[in-house]
């Protein structure tokens, strides 16, 4: 069981609607009611994959009606997608229509998954595509497996499809996340990753709609406060509800509909000064209630004034961006350029990165002596390492830390949104464009800093765009014909070789030499000394109450020996895990780990123990160098001196195994005796014809 799945299931358990095992009789019922649906709608099993998608104007027309969604679906998609890699998967957002809108899959099923139009712009409905798990999903308001020759369309029946609705605050269906794979890898757990992103999606909802009222947060568990468990229940000032989450719903024992004629005294049994009392007192980190049916819960209210800069409009679910002139003196906040709370709080200026390893240490000394410069600053560094932490904490203690903060990814934006989502646009600029249009990433930061994340994804033709924005300091909205002036620090990260892309062609030089002003790296988290200091911190930041729990000696030992290579934020998230497991025990010990953690070590192990056995069959072939004629080719290949290190006997291996089986990880992967995750994890330090 992989780190997400102990809160997957338990978010599984606390849905309004369980999904039916694969095969029972209400899973045959549903399938049925949905063929039944499909065929009224003039469907035939044997139609071909309809591939005919939205046009670019009008998919950017989709992607701006459901930005709220988007906003907050993109980066869940990402931790999720994370979680189901190398599983011959991918993970899709719809909207209530069932148009694909994202997605994110493994390069090997793309391409299956192209040739049936699992893509964005196409229509995944039942009146397009017939019974599959979006469009069923959608039209029956519950979670659907759809498996195998369970698709009304032929063409289809090689997928396995788990598809669970994305519902508003309201309780209002607003779209769909799926995640789609090939039939014979099908996983039992997949659905309850799938149910838990799309609760993660709807608990960050409640923040921006509702800034200004009450939320309680809840459970009969005080450890379950802060994670996907927990209830989240929505009052006015006076005490009147206004909505609650699927948790918080199944907790109270009510419907949304039933709570309705509820107020928190009702529900709580005390009123809300009484919880504003209670949560003031030193002692109390969490005030105790009983509730109306005699449940015990711990809870904690969040009442703080907006500072949102853009609200939420309850009747339309649509975003109101207000005009951009003043953007300097708000907080620019959506999915794509948003630092996590946990990040702002513990870990806010370049001091608190500082944690005692020489190379972190002789980068923000660089860094502090050119604070102020608003020279442009390139940090380099894997996936996973902290850059956006550098890049917030640079902008913290910089002149310019009362002004926004604005980050955007340019890897996880769609290729024909991040123009707009850049520079902004006028009303009517392209059909569906929003009411008074939209601000852009960049006039919003205005005054401040613009952080420009995985620089080297940036398509080509808005290279040379965003080099005039540079160079010219001036914006032009798409649809305007005023420029706007903007002032702006700038930060970049990436974790490409820009030189090399340089050289293809594939990114503008005088771009490159105008953002390269002075370029920092960040080290993986293997290379640093401080992953003692590291995993204290992060155990500080997500122990959601009390004193942070202590790590046992063994288990530092293993963190000291694993090679990490998802960096701080792979660790961040294993310990996030590793706390709720730990439940009331004073220390995260070796069986609160998650699962796939410990198999991975072990695979470590038995790659190393491969490496010491080839190392030898290297001394042993050295000194032997001939081969009988006609005799097979040994599995290890020759080396010379520089590659006798352990590493490079691992990879060669690795190569090797590949090169014999033709490609075929599954096989080579058990001729070492190691994780198919193992040899991906080493994908991009493999020569390239050993996929072929």
């Amino acid at each position: 069981m992989n780190q997400f799945s102990a809160a997957a299931l338990g978010v599984l358990a606390a849905g309004p609607a369980n999904v039916p095992p694969l095969h029972s009789e209400e899973q045959e019922s549903l399938i049925h009611a949905s063929r039944d649906r499909s065929y009224s709608y003039g469907v035939a099993e044997s139609d071909e994959p309809d591939f005919s998608s939205l046009a670019i104007g009008m998919m950017n027309a989709a992607l701006e009606e459901n930005r709220f969604l988007y906003q907050h679906a993109a980066p869940v998609m990402e931790t999720l997608f994370h979680q189901i890699a190398n599983t011959h998967s991918m993970v899709l957002l719809t909207a209530r229509s069932g148009m694909i809108l994202h997605s994110l899959g493994d390069d090997d099923f793309l391409e299956k998954a192209s040739r049936v139009a699992l893509r964005p712009g196409v229509d995944w409905s039942e009146k397009s595509k017939g019974t599959n798990a979006i469009g069923t999903a959608l039209a029956e308001e519950r979670p659907v497996v759809v498996h195998g020759a369970q698709h009304y369309l032929q063409a289809n029946r090689f997928l396995t499809c788990s598809c669970t609705p994305i519902v508003d605050p309201y309780g209002k269906v607003i779209g769909a996340l799926d995640v789609t794979g090939d039939q014979r890898s099908y996983h039992q757990h997949t659905m309850a990753l799938a149910r838990m992103s799309a609760q993660m999606i709807e608990n960050q909802m409640f923040a921006d709609i509702f800034p200004n009222d009450v939320i309680v947060r809840f459970h009969a568990r005080p450890e379950f406060i802060g994670t996907l468990m927990q209830g989240v229940a929505v009052f006015s000032a006076d005490g009147r509800f206004l909505t609650a989450n699927r948790s918080a719903q199944f907790q109270l024992g009510l419907s949304a509909n039933s709570l309705t004629a509820h107020t928190f005294s009702s529900l709580f049994g005390h009123s809300l000064s009484q919880l504003y009392d209670r949560l003031r007192s030193p002692l109390d980190r969490a005030a105790t209630f009983v509730l109306y049916n005699g449940v015990k819960v711990f809870c904690v209210c969040d009442h703080k004034p907006s500072h949102h800069s853009e609200t939420f409009q309850r009747k339309g679910m649509d975003t109101d961006v207000q005009q951009t002139r003043a953007a300097p003196a708000r907080k620019a906040e959506s999915a794509s350029c948003t630092v996590p709370a946990y990040r702002k709080e513990a870990l806010s200026s370049l001091r608190y990165l500082d944690s005692g390893d020489p190379q972190i240490s002789a980068v923000i000394q660089k860094l502090y002596r050119m604070r102020g410069s608003d020279i442009p600053v390139m940090i380099l560094g894997e996936t996973g390492t902290g850059k956006d932490l550098l890049a917030h904490a640079i902008h913290n203690d910089s002149p310019r830390a009362h002004n926004n903060f604005v980050a955007v990814n340019c890897a996880s934006i769609p290729e024909t949104l991040i123009e707009s989502e850049l520079f902004g646009y006028e009303e009517g600029a392209f059909t569906g464009a929003r009411r008074k249009g939209s601000v852009g990433k960049v006039l919003l930061a205005n005054g401040g800093t613009l952080f420009l994340d995985e620089i080297g994804d940036m398509p080509r033709n808005l290279q040379a765009r965003l080099l005039r924005v540079l160079q010219d300091r001036k914006v032009n909205p798409l649809g305007s014909g005023k420029e706007v002036d903007v002032d702006v620090a700038l930060i970049c990260a990436t974790n490409k070789n820009l030189k090399a892309m340089m050289a293809r062609g594939e990114f503008r030089e005088d771009l490159y030499y105008r953002i390269y002003g002075m370029a920092v790296r960040l080290p993986p988290l293997r290379e640093r000394q401080d992953i003692e200091m590291v995993t204290r911190n992060i155990l500080a930041s997500v122990c959601p109450t009390g004193k942070p729990l202590d790590i046992a000696p063994e288990v530092m030992a293993l963190f000291r020996r694993y090679p990490w290579p998802g960096n701080v934020r792979q660790l961040f998230n294993l310990l996030r895990t590793a706390v709720v497991m730990a439940g009331d025990s004073p220390s995260v010990q070796i069986n609160h780990l998650p699962e796939e953690f410990m198999e991975e070590l072990n695979d470590a192990g038995s790659l190393e123990s491969a490496g010491s056995r080839m190392e030898a069959e290297v001394a042993d072939t050295l000194q032997s160098p001939t081969t009988a004629p006609g005799s097979p080719e040994p599995l290890m290949p020759k080396t010379t001196e520089d590659s006798t290190s352990l590493e490079k006997v691992a990879l060669q291996a690795m190569a090797q195994a590949l090169r014999v089986t033709r490609g075929n990880v599954s096989v080579a992967a058990k001729m070492l005796g190691v994780s198919r995750n193992t040899i991906y994890r080493k994908k991009d330090q493999l020569p390239e014809d050993v996929w072929r």
